[in-house]
């Protein structure tokens, strides 16, 4: 299926109009990071509509408004136009931006918007034109999965055809070739049962506009995967991770498995990370290119600076839900300590080695998680660079040693990243200055996030019962 190049509303109705669409599907980001959508029909489209918007109830958005002030507005963007590759009726889908319907006012807890005012800054600062984004999202499939908590029982279940706790399972054959723990990176089939359906992801994210680079299995058991695609600019990738996300579940269901982009489903095993190549240029010159440490330019070192030292507040928003401190523990890829390397896949940013050419020259932050809202997470992560370039914050020596095999002594001079939901979101109530500089993230969107991740979440998970609190106290 073609890909849709289009920059105007006239130019897309004229396209709809060529391809017989008959359904246009709107969609928004919330607030903690879930796609919602409403579908018009294609004759409900017109040009007015990406001036004056359509409206909806933004009261019943997680995060958004109160019901006394629940209209809002919805205006599709044109050129982030796709055709849904899994709707049975030629369903065009438009990415929206929100709007306030009194004042016309792009609304400041759309995640969206507070992504765009982050390049805008970026801009008007001068320090760099576009900021190039390239995420390696993770994920897993899954055969089956259930869960369930009420006020006398919790527990969940996942299982896999490849999982290493198959082995001795009555398959009628069981024909062996499962994954072993922490052995599922670059495997061939038949050990590989999830080629095919990746491939097929990969087809179909082409044909919803990304660019792909490459799929592959991931490092767990139990199928893990992951489909690398092209490096853009911040707000394109963040609409990219969406599609991403979209293709990847329905793909999985089309197939009768499910899939997850959960950071920890499977204890003692890698999770699902989503390390971010970072680099800013102007014009054709990448700035963070240059003759210091690992071919870096002083730019990008103090961005290096910025997001070391903003690591924690960074984390509530990176890494989001009370899930993504199981996948920050030692022993599984994963960064724990806040240093930066070349080569080094255990510090928090790595300076990736794989090319001479200049172009090629970036930082891969490798906190950041599969649950992250990558608006907000691709927001902050821009703030925390920008603020080390403007403040010249220098980031102190590499650390070029595998951080898991350091002594005590030398591991405790090391700052770590926060254990929990509750720390990242302590550190951001102490360190949010640099994300409100220009209202690009506005005390209301912050304190919001906050209180939301602390009530529906972390506060949620702090009053229940642990099925491992039996293992460990019943017999008291």
């Amino acid at each position: 299926m073609e890909r849709i190049l289009v920059v105007t509303p006239r130019e897309l109705l004229a396209f709809m109009r060529e391809k017989e669409v008959k359904a246009v599907d709107l969609r928004f980001m919330d607030f903690p990071g879930l796609w919602q959508h409403f579908t018009i029909p294609a004759e409900g489209l017109t040009e007015t509509v990406f001036q004056d918007g359509i409206g909806f109830d933004g009261s019943s958005i997680r995060g958004w408004q109160s019901i006394n002030e629940s209209d809002m507005l919805v205006v599709p963007v044109p050129d982030t136009a796709f055709i849904d590759p899994f709707c049975r009726e030629t369903t065009l889908t438009l990415i929206c931006n929100i709007q306030d319907p009194l004042t016309k006012e792009d609304y400041t807890r759309d995640p969206r918007n507070v992504a765009r005012k982050a390049v805008n800054y970026m801009k008007e600062m001068g320090i760099a034109d576009v900021a190039l984004f390239g995420p390696e999202v993770e994920f897993f499939v899954f055969d089956d999965v259930r869960y369930d908590q009420d006020s006398r029982s919790g527990y969940y279940f996942v299982d896999s055809a490849e999982g290493a706790w198959n082995t001795g399972r009555d398959e009628k054959p069981n024909l062996g070739h499962k994954i072993r723990y922490k052995e599922g990176y670059f495997p061939c089939a038949p050990s590989d049962a999830m080629h095919d359906l990746r491939s097929e992801m990969m087809l179909m994210m082409i044909q919803c506009g990304l660019t792909v680079e490459a799929h592959r299995h991931e490092a767990a058991s139990g199928g893990q995967g992951e489909v690398d695609i092209r490096h853009e600019d911040l707000l394109k990738m963040a609409d990219n991770v969406q599609k991403y996300k979209y293709v990847v579940k329905n793909v999985a269901r089309r197939h009768g498995k499910t899939a997850t982009f959960m950071p920890k489903p499977i204890f003692q095993d890698h999770g699902s990370g989503m390390t971010v190549h970072l680099s800013l240029w102007k014009g054709e010159d990448n700035l963070f290119a240059g003759s210091r440490y690992a071919g870096l330019s002083e730019t990008a070192e103090y961005a290096i600076g910025g997001l070391l030292r903003h690591a924690p507040a960074l984390c509530a928003i990176t890494n989001p839900t009370t899930n993504s401190y199981k996948r920050l523990v030692p022993g599984y890829e994963a960064p724990v300590k806040l240093a930066y390397s070349q080569r080094n896949r255990s510090a928090a940013i790595r300076i990736p080695v794989y090319s001479p050419n200049r172009n090629a020259r970036r930082v891969e932050f490798r906190l950041p998680d599969s649950a992250c809202n990558p608006y907000l997470g691709f927001a902050a992560i821009l703030m925390a660079m920008i603020d080390g370039i403007k403040n010249k914050i220098t980031p102190g020596e590499p650390l070029d040693k595998d951080i898991y095999d350091l002594g005590a002594e030398e591991l405790s001079k090391v700052p770590s990243t926060p254990t929990s939901l509750e720390c990242a979101l302590d550190s951001l109530e102490k360190d949010q200055e640099f994300l409100l500089q220009r209202d690009v993230f506005t005390t209301d969107v912050i304190e919001t996030w906050i209180r939301y991740k602390r009530q529906n979440e972390a506060e949620a998970i702090r009053i229940r019962p642990h099925p491992y609190e039996f293992a460990l106290y019943y017999d008291v």
